[in-house]
């Protein structure tokens, strides 16, 4: 092994756990969020979101929310079943194609997601924002932005 070949290992051990360390740190954060949210308001993550994608872009089609989430039609299935029986959302037939089932919010899955929002954003204050100075999140956010516009330009269509 040479000298370049020994110091090629080390900057790719070096990558590797750096990207460790971002993927570790955002999926303990994302447990911890997703424990916040369950304890306090009731509701499992892959809900919170759809709530958010419905309150953002109304009525949606139970398959472009399965796209969007990376879900298994029949996950989504589940979990609007769930929703609907909750009062969170209600499934109209979409205009023109009654096959198809669009999923819009109920008064009571807006209110489900004000409370979401409130729990979420104290969970964030204190776990993502609380352990970092205004510089370091500026940073970090910076950087991370960089990355997905970087990631999606490598992607380009595929996503």
């Amino acid at each position: 092994m040479t000298e370049q070949d020994g110091q090629d290992a080390g900057v790719a051990d070096e990558v590797v756990h750096e990207f460790g360390a971002l993927l570790g740190a955002a999926s303990v954060l994302e447990r911890i969020a997703g424990r916040e949210l369950e304890r306090r308001c009731g509701i499992r993550h892959a809900v919170f979101e759809v709530l958010l994608r419905l309150s953002h872009d109304g009525p949606r089609s139970m398959g472009g929310l399965a796209g969007e989430l990376i879900l298994t039609s029949g996950g989504m299935t589940r979990i609007i079943d769930r929703m609907e029986e909750a009062g969170l959302v209600r499934r109209e037939p979409a205009p023109g194609d009654r096959r198809r089932q669009l999923v819009e919010l109920t008064q009571a899955g807006r209110a489900k997601l004000d409370e979401a929002l409130r729990v979420h954003a104290e969970t964030l204050r204190e776990h993502f924002a609380g352990p970092l100075t205004a510089r370091q999140r500026r940073v970090l956010v910076d950087a991370l932005r960089t990355l997905r516009a970087s990631a999606r330009e490598e992607l380009g269509d595929l996503h």
